[in-house]
């Protein structure tokens, strides 16, 4: 039986104070987030921003002759729209959603209103966006000092972070786009994890067989990042708000 939606699977929307949860549920939507869809466009306007919460959603930067890079996933841990409240109504980056899903959207206004006007969400959303520039440094970091298996592993433990399962479907080709390297590259490494009995791949599916195998194969990259959000979000428990044991019928899923 499907999980009912509801925001407070967004671990950002569940760590607020109840009275600015109830303020803010009144104006989010249900969308879905088909896989590949664009959120953002580079020097696009960021509205409206996103909770994700059974979606992951990936940035990207885009060179001009087309070849792009992931800098950072967002999921059920976060927001996406950051640079909003951080003074900037654009971003460089694009986003596109990485593995399908659904989130909840915000408009823009309503979230500088709450962000201007609420501590809670207010130290929220900046420790967020601390553990999001470690995960974008570390992220340029691995990408320049190692290999396209540890990057893989990276990659994979990420995602697995905010998925509700040990399965991503996701082609070698759109990995590749996402690490920056070539297919090849990616099909040896997801050839290796897979004999050393890691993972399973088939027909754009991959299970995670071994994960403390893959954490122990992956860089440093992955623990630094994960250690981070820890840090940052250890004494922000989840609230326990009456609606987050029953399903959300009060919002509806809308189209995009």
């Amino acid at each position: 039986m499907p999980t009912p939606h509801n925001p407070l699977q967004n671990h950002l929307l569940a760590a607020l104070p109840k009275v600015e949860f109830e303020r803010l549920s009144l104006h989010l939507e249900l969308v879905p987030m088909p896989l590949g869809e664009a959120l953002y466009e580079p020097g696009g306007r960021l509205s409206p921003v996103y909770f994700p919460t059974t979606a992951i959603i990936s940035l990207l930067y885009v060179l001009e002759n087309g070849a792009s890079a992931e800098i950072a996933v967002v999921g059920n841990e976060g927001i996406l729209g950051i640079s909003l409240f951080m003074g900037g109504e654009t971003t460089p980056s694009r986003a596109v959603v990485q593995s399908a899903g659904y989130g909840y959207r915000l408009k823009a206004q309503l979230l500088k209103d709450e962000f201007n006007r609420a501590e809670g969400m207010l130290h929220l959303l900046l420790r967020y966006t601390q553990a999001l520039i470690t995960q974008m440094t570390q992220t340029a970091v691995c990408n320049r000092h190692h290999s396209v298996e540890q990057q893989l592993c990276r990659w994979l433990l990420l995602s697995l972070d905010r998925l509700p399962s040990d399965t991503l479907v996701m082609t070698q080709e759109l990995i590749a786009n996402m690490l920056g390297v070539r297919r090849e590259g990616v099909t040896e490494a997801a050839r290796h994890l897979q004999r050393a009995g890691l993972i399973s791949y088939s027909r754009g599916r991959i299970q995670v067989l071994n994960r403390p195998g893959l954490e122990s194969t992956a860089c440093e990259c992955y623990g630094v990042v994960k250690r981070e959000f820890d840090r940052l979000f250890s004494d922000t428990p989840r609230h326990q708000h009456p609606a987050a044991d029953e399903a959300d019928t009060a919002i509806k899923p809308v189209k995009a």
